[in-house]
């Protein structure tokens, strides 16, 4: 069913939506909304479709340069020829950047990103949540703490492994908060005096090496004491009834630790949204993050649970003054790119609107409760909404979103630059022109990240014609990856975003292993990110020791302007093709197997973001990004014969069986094998590779759409 609105054919349960739900409140009528989107649709649909109609042939002459020059590449050539067709920007002077009323989770406090799909309520507000967690339940259900000795998880509390937690904790204490003498392994009491805290060693009272570490208390006695270090906060846990707190010398019974500063609410990658039906679903959820009413009931150990936000954190000043801390993390919300139409919407001539201007006018209007602290809670402090913008390609389409926020601002009554702007680095034309980038979006940016999995994606489509690419796993010690990531720093710090904005880093893939996490993750604050992303609320916990054990703004004090071009064009081409069949066969099941084991998801379930085990049954969390690179990697070696199309059909085939397996028991799951023709999800998953290298620059969202939508068809047809 749809409405017709002016000129515009609106499917009904999204014109209910907004008029009945999203409009409410707002300081709008439905009558001067309608005939505002009707206008910015209209201004913004041509420019829309003339940038995607540049990519296209941008492409088409880097194809061809590509060919031509396959057995005579020069590097000083390529770039030249970049540079005659536009590609490569000429780079605009030096600046900083301009943007105000910026919260301090994004200016002051360097910490964990989560993100997470908004079509699933329960992981949305899981991750609102995720502000503040439980270091002691992250360290026990991790393989951070062995399980040897008798420290096993087993299925009830274990006190061994209980009592290697508490060690580990305050270890960690040690070294965040240290005392003038001593450990808080010895502690026996923690008491506030005359606005001090000093802890009692068994005879010997001492302090904090640093008082000013200490912020406050809170409830009677007290139960929580709070501490700050490099911008975030952490509480001890005080409860001599609790079951661990009782075995405690000072009755600590856990230590809580501000983590996930910020999180990005995904309408993108992580999300399978193909209708007006999702794209509800979808704006429903993130309305009700903005006024507080989101909530979701389920069933969990023999109970129900109801989930909803939590509230802010109330304590007391050492000198008796009440002060809060929020309680929910900041959230930001990641719209979709330029490429996608949706059929919610259509235009004066039938057609589908760009998705990404309905997700810019619907976000912006759902966050605008909270500019208006119309519920409950309160997620922009300053009065901002956080848009992160996904896969643009160049400067001038980063000029097009802000001018396209420009107008939404208008079109909602909005100050300008209320709309801040995060800008996804993860396109190659971006990452080569990001100074210029930047520059657009001066007045509004507040986040550039590197996107390792989209990135080698657009890599790999952007060479696609110069020859066969390194293996999969080559390509983390890739020169141009190196450059890009050092790239994407060096720019951010040198435009001004040092205590302004963002500079952040990509995903931890690996939920269940949390000790590699730990091992390894703190590198991307050394290099000067000041926010990483993480998978789950516990890797958020854990992730959060790293900003305490780095100084992530004097470590950006130190980043210098760099010359990186030249790296970053260093195109991961493998012209000795010395690959055993072994070798092929492996990269192959491997990809495969990764692109099935996503892509039955997604389109069976509409699940767009999930922990998939891989071919080795290592559970990795997979969104669209992963799928990106594997199948432009498999459309990469069938185009130049390092397999061929029975080959891979065969593999497809064979992995279809092994994910079936691996996914034996879920009740919801429909089988690929052997009824391969009749699974949609095995036909999109040969669609990707098949198909890989006409597609859009690689994107996987025009094959998964069309095969979701036929899929939810099919389900319809059965009924």
């Amino acid at each position: 069913m749809s409405e017709k609105i002016g000129n515009l054919t609106v499917e009904t349960s999204l014109y209910e939506f907004i008029n009945r739900e999203a409009l409410e409140g707002s300081g709008l009528t439905a009558e001067q909304f309608w005939a505002d989107f009707e206008r910015l649709i209209g201004d913004f649909s041509g420019r829309n479709e003339k940038l995607l109609k540049k990519r296209e042939d941008i492409q088409n002459k880097i194809d061809q340069w590509n060919r031509e020059h396959q057995n005579n590449y020069s590097q000083e050539a390529y770039e030249t020829f970049l540079t005659e067709i536009g590609y490569l920007e000429k780079e605009v002077d030096d600046f900083e950047v301009t943007t105000e009323n910026v919260d301090p989770e994004i200016t002051a406090q360097p910490g964990p990103q989560l993100v997470v799909p908004v079509k699933n309520a329960r992981y949305a507000l899981n991750a609102a949540n995720a502000r503040w967690g439980s270091l002691y339940d992250a360290l026990y259900g991790s393989d951070i703490i062995s399980e040897e000795n008798g420290a096993e998880q087993g299925t009830s509390y274990n006190p061994v492994r209980g009592e290697k937690v508490v060690a580990y904790a305050k270890r960690w204490l040690d070294e965040a908060i240290p005392l003038t003498e001593g450990s808080h392994q010895d502690a026996k009491q923690y008491n506030i005096e005359n606005g001090n805290l000093h802890v009692d060693l068994g005879g010997t009272s001492v302090t904090l090496q640093d008082n000013n570490q200490f912020l406050g208390t809170r409830g009677e006695n007290p139960e929580a004491i709070l501490f700050q270090n490099h911008g975030l906060h952490f509480e001890i846990q005080i409860d001599a009834e609790h079951p661990i707190g009782k075995t405690d010398r000072a009755h600590v019974k856990d230590v809580f630790v501000e983590s996930a500063i910020t999180t990005i609410i995904d309408c993108e990658d992580s999300v399978a949204a193909v209708d007006a039906e999702d794209k509800v679903e979808v704006y429903r959820n993130w309305l009700g993050l903005m006024n507080g009413t989101l909530t979701k009931t389920f069933e969990k150990d023999n109970g129900t649970i109801t989930r909803k936000l939590h509230s802010d954190r109330t304590y007391s000043s050492p000198f008796g003054e009440t002060f809060t801390l929020p309680g929910r993390s900041l959230m930001f919300n990641r719209n979709v790119g330029h490429l996608m139409t949706s059929d919610a919407i259509l235009d004066e001539n039938g057609q589908p609107v760009p998705e990404g201007i309905l997700d810019a006018v619907v976000t912006s209007l759902a966050a605008k409760q909270d500019v208006l602290r119309n519920g409950e809670f309160q997620n922009s402090a300053k009065g901002s909404i956080y848009i992160v913008k996904p896969k643009m390609h160049g400067s001038e389409e980063v000029a097009f979103t802000n001018d396209l926020f420009d107008r939404v601002e208008d079109m909602l009554g909005l100050k300008r630059h209320t709309i801040k702007v995060g800008v996804m680095d993860e396109e190659r034309r971006t990452s080569l022109n990001l100074k210029n980038c930047i520059h657009e979006a001066r007045e509004r940016i507040i986040f550039i990240n590197t996107g390792f999995l989209d990135r080698t994606g657009d890599e790999i489509h952007t060479s696609m014609e110069l020859g066969p690419m390194i293996r999969k796993n080559e390509m983390k010690a890739s020169e141009w990856l190196q450059a890009y990531e050092d790239a994407n720093v060096s720019v951010g710090v040198n435009s001004g975003f040092r205590g302004k904005a963002q500079i952040g880093k990509g995903m931890w893939a690996m939920p269940n292993l949390m000790k590699d996490m730990m091992e390894k993750k703190d590198g991307q604050l050394k290099a000067g990110a000041n926010t990483a992303w993480v998978p789950s609320p516990t890797a958020a916990t854990l992730h959060a020791l790293h900003y305490h054990d780095v100084d992530v703004f004097r470590v950006q004090q130190g980043i210098t302007k760099g010359d990186y071009q030249n790296k970053m064009l260093n195109i991961p081409v493998d012209a000795a093709r010395n690959w055993s069949k072994e070798d092929i066969q492996q990269e192959l099941d491997n990809n495969a197997q990764g692109i099935l084991g996503y892509v039955v998801r997604w389109i069976d379930q509409g699940v767009g973001s999930s922990s998939v085990p891989d071919i080795n049954n290592v559970d990795l969390m997979e969104d669209r990004a992963t799928l990106r690179i594997s199948s432009q990697h498999m459309a990469n070696w069938l185009h130049h014969g390092i397999c061929s199309e029975e080959q891979v059909l065969e593999t497809l085939k064979r992995m279809a069986k092994v994910v079936d397996e691996q996914n034996a028991g879920d009740s919801n799951y429909t089988p690929m094998a052997p009824n391969y023709e009749d699974s949609v999800a095995f036909q999109a998953g040969c669609d990707l590779v098949f198909k890989g290298r006409e597609q859009p620059n690689g994107y996987t969202e025009p094959i998964l759409h069309r095969r979701r939508q036929e899929a939810k068809a099919k389900k319809v047809a059965r009924r």
